[in-house]
Order: C-alpha cells, then sequence, then structure tokens
C-alpha cells in the first residue's frame, strides 16, 4: 500500500510544483543562456576572424605590388568571381559538406576576398580605408547588439531587405552603362542601408535559430553559415561606406 505519511512526499520537489519550478527551470534557462552565448560568441569570432583575415591578406598583397596584377586581366576575374563561387557552394551545399569541410571553405573565401580588396589600395590612400574600417566595425557592433537585444521582430524587414540587394545588384548593373554619378551616389547611400539593416536582421535570425538547432549535428555548420553572413554584411557595408569615406589617390 502507499504509504501517505512518507516524509519524502512532503519534500520539495517530489511532486510538488514548488520543486520543479524553482529548481530544474532556472536551470534549464541558465544551460540555455549559457549555450546561446557559446554560440553566438563562435559566430562572432570566426566572422571577425574572417574579416581580420582578409584585410591582411589584402594589405599585404597591396604592399607587395601584387594588388596591381588583379586590377585587370584574367586574374582580376578569377579572383572576383572565385568567392562568389564559393559562397554558392556552401549556401546551397551545406548539408552535403561536412563542418571541416564549411571551415576551409570559409578560410579559403576570406583569402580569396582579401586578394579580390587589394585592389582598393590602388583608388583610395590608406588612411581613409583605415577610418572606413574603423567607422564600419562601430557600426557594425551596435546594429549586432540591437538585433540581439532587441524585442521587436524584424522578419518582417527581411524580405523587404532582400529585396532591396535585388534591387541594388539591378541598378548597379544599369550604372555600369550608364555611369551616373548621381545614380551612383544613390546606389551607394541604399547599400549602406541596406545592409546595416540586414545586419541587425541577420544577428536576430541567427540567435533565433539556436533554439531549434542546439544538440543538432546542424549546429556546427550554421555557426560557420552564420559567420559568413555576417561578414558579407560586414564587408558590403565597408565598401558601400568607402565610396563616402574614402579619400581618392588621384
Amino acid at each position: 500500500m502507499a504509504n501517505w505519511n512518507d516524509p519524502q512526499r512532503t519534500r520539495p520537489g517530489f511532486g510538488t510544483s514548488e520543486g520543479f519550478s524553482g529548481a530544474s527551470v532556472p536551470r534549464t534557462r541558465e544551460v540555455f543562456d549559457a549555450g546561446l552565448r557559446s554560440y553566438m560568441l563562435s559566430i562572432y569570432n570566426y566572422m571577425t576572424s574572417g574579416v581580420l583575415l582578409t584585410g591582411v591578406v589584402a594589405l599585404l598583397t597591396a604592399q607587395s605590388g601584387l594588388a596591381i596584377t588583379f586590377a585587370s586581366g584574367p586574374l582580376m576575374w578569377l579572383v572576383a568571381l572565385s568567392p562568389l563561387a564559393i559562397v554558392m557552394a556552401m549556401s546551397f551545399g551545406a548539408n552535403r559538406f561536412s563542418t571541416t569541410a564549411l571551415r576551409a571553405m570559409f578560410w579559403g573565401f576570406a583569402v580569396l576576398m582579401g586578394l579580390s580588396l587589394s585592389t582598393i589600395f590602388l583608388v583610395y590612400t590608406g588612411s581613409s580605408i583605415a577610418a572606413t574600417f574603423f567607422a564600419t566595425a562601430g557600426a557594425f557592433a551596435g546594429l549586432s547588439l540591437f538585433g540581439y537585444t532587441t524585442k521587436k521582430d524584424l522578419s518582417a524587414f527581411g524580405t523587404f531587405l532582400i529585396m532591396g540587394v535585388v534591387g541594388l545588384i539591378i541598378a548597379m548593373v544599369v550604372n555600369m552603362f550608364l555611369r551616373s554619378t548621381g545614380l551612383d551616389l544613390a546606389i551607394s547611400f541604399l547599400g549602406v542601408l541596406i545592409f546595416a539593416g540586414l545586419t541587425a536582421w541577420d544577428t536576430q535570425r541567427l540567435k533565433a535559430s539556436y533554439a531549434q538547432l542546439r544538440g543538432t549535428e546542424f549546429a556546427g555548420k550554421m555557426v560557420i553559415m552564420g559567420a559568413l553572413q555576417l561578414y558579407l554584411d560586414f564587408i558590403n557595408m565597408f565598401l558601400f561606406l568607402l565610396r563616402f569615406m574614402g579619400n581618392s589617390r588621384n
């Protein structure tokens, strides 16, 4: 028979709500928050390391004089299109590639982007490039922090921003033929705004993805893919901002 006088039945946590809500739920929340912080920190570490690697490669390439060889001719198209090919492969093949393979592709992408971006040192002064880089870093940090902490759902802006990127690409292609200074300034202005918005949106999206991915095999892959997305937001915002802040060498 059940012993209704069993003192264990009156202890907190034994058949009572106090024991469950007072210990298990907070502990579970602590574990979740710690995992989320580790997850986002890993994304930021990869993203920051990738940006720094790109910057170092770009600077060394420019100082060595090799940047001139990437400014025109077949090599220009090679270093310009290779990063795009890697991004496409990672985006559409993330499920097929291992985490190690995605990591190697990410570092390779960062190096190739460094070779491609080395040509900006032929157009702009080093001091203006550095000033723009730090301005972008500050803006990125603030926007990403906003995306991480805001309670407002930014998903509605995501579709609008993606459409903005498509429109931006079309406008840039059109302006290759028109060569309109006014349109170029408008493209640069919109480019900064769009990728600023994408920085906040992508951060919130990556934060939300942890709840679905934690404990799964794809969580490690998402760290790399998330770093790639934030890297692209940073680099694009930097390049569009450079059109305003960059001082020409000519």
